[in-house]
């Protein structure tokens, strides 16, 4: 695909660019992101890479990218796909993998945000070819999101929901007390307490944290060996199933010294992991991206025994202000976390494309929906 100029004034070029080319811009990719109005780590430089390395995105992915005088200044990384709500033609997409969980395009913040995200919406239109979008993954509510979908408004598209759920997230208090103060689910918070006493009573429970260097390879060790002995092992899920997979995980958790930084939590008793934490700190919050623990020790929840220490942790140490849980719907963080972010997914259709109605791709998408969620309750039967 041929890079499109946009049309859009004040020195704004909105452009598709391939990926590799991009990532030779390092610097710049990284002051991006380090810059952004609402910064997350899923399209930076160094999460994009791991995946483009290790084979878990298509090698021609490309993005649409906005520069002002020559340097990045937004970006999403995006697929064309043949697509239901499309009647199979293929539609528009921001690139997604199972560890990307949120799909806001990177913005650079500051005076000017609101033209940068008008000329995004002219490459989006450009780079798709005048074919809808169906976006899903993207927090509406945020600066980026509702930003991004008030300038497609401006711009004559049309936007529909197609689903949506609510992300369990934490906002820092001033310390733990403070969180316990607030909570409105006191019963689940004694609950975790007594579970953790019954873990207690089997030996010493210790939380360690690692965040670079040997100890967080040997907290990756951990992790990546918990998932496996699992249900996720027995699956052929677990990401030790597959050396490319297993590869791209020690790439992913890996510290570069760039606007993301990584976090690893282990709870052990004994001196034996029960359950792990990985997380991908950026611009203040911390996506915890992977958790698993021991499944012999299921009625002892370690699991969210783990996840009420790293709040503590949080707490204590302030290393971000914001944990975000990075669930999909029916999470049990929805107890502990008290603060809720919109998810939604979205068909955008630009002005003039195509015959098919609004109405009509969004009832298909949920079609589509609904018959993937009976495959799955009928799997669970079987």
């Amino acid at each position: 695909m041929m890079p499109s100029r946009s049309t859009t004034p004040d020195a704004l070029r909105a452009a598709v660019e391939p990926v590799p080319a991009l990532a030779a811009e390092a610097a710049a990719w990284d002051a991006l992101a380090c810059g952004a109005a609402a910064p997350h780590p899923f399209y930076t430089r160094a999460v994009i890479e791991a995946h483009r390395t290790h084979g878990l995105c298509p090698p021609r992915l490309s993005a649409v990218v906005v520069r002002e005088g020559g340097a990045p200044v937004a970006l999403l990384p995006f697929l064309l796909r043949p697509d239901i709500a499309g009647l199979g033609a293929s539609l528009a997409q921001p690139f997604l993998s199972p560890y990307v969980t949120e799909s806001a395009p990177l913005v650079a913040g500051g005076p000017g945000f609101e033209a940068r995200l008008d000329a995004l919406v002219d490459g989006l239109a450009r780079a798709s070819g005048g074919r809808p979008w169906r976006w899903p993954l993207l927090a509406s509510g945020g600066r980026i999101g509702a930003g991004l979908l008030a300038a497609m408004g401006r711009a004559g598209w049309q936007v529909g929901v197609v689903d949506g759920f609510e992300r369990p997230v934490l906002d820092r208090r001033a310390d733990y007390d403070a969180f316990l103060a607030g909570h409105p689910h006191r019963s689940r918070l004694k609950d975790l307490r007594r579970r953790r006493r019954r873990l207690e009573e089997s030996g010493v429970l210790d939380l360690e944290t690692a965040t670079e260097g040997a100890a967080l390879e040997r907290a990756l060790d951990s992790f990546l060996a918990l998932e496996a002995a699992g249900w996720k092992g027995a699956a052929g899920t677990a990401l030790l199933c597959k050396p490319q997979r297993e590869r791209f995980a020690r790439a992913l958790f890996r510290p570069e010294g760039g606007p993301v930084t990584v976090r690893a939590d282990l709870l052990r008793l004994d001196g034996r992991a029960v359950a792990a934490s990985l997380a991908l700190v950026c611009g203040g919050t911390a996506h915890l991206l992977k958790t698993a623990y021991d499944e012999t020790l299921r009625a002892q929840a370690p699991g969210l025994v783990l996840e009420d220490a790293i709040v503590r942790a949080f707490h204590a140490e302030a290393f971000a202000g914001r944990l975000d849980s990075a669930t999909m719907p029916g999470s049990a963080l929805e107890s502990l976390y008290p603060e809720r972010e919109r998810i939604v997914e979205i068909i955008a259709v630009p002005p003039g494309a195509g015959l098919i109605s609004l109405e009509r791709r969004l009832r298909l998408a949920r079609f589509e929906h609904r018959a993937r969620a009976e495959a799955k309750r009928l799997l669970r039967r079987s």
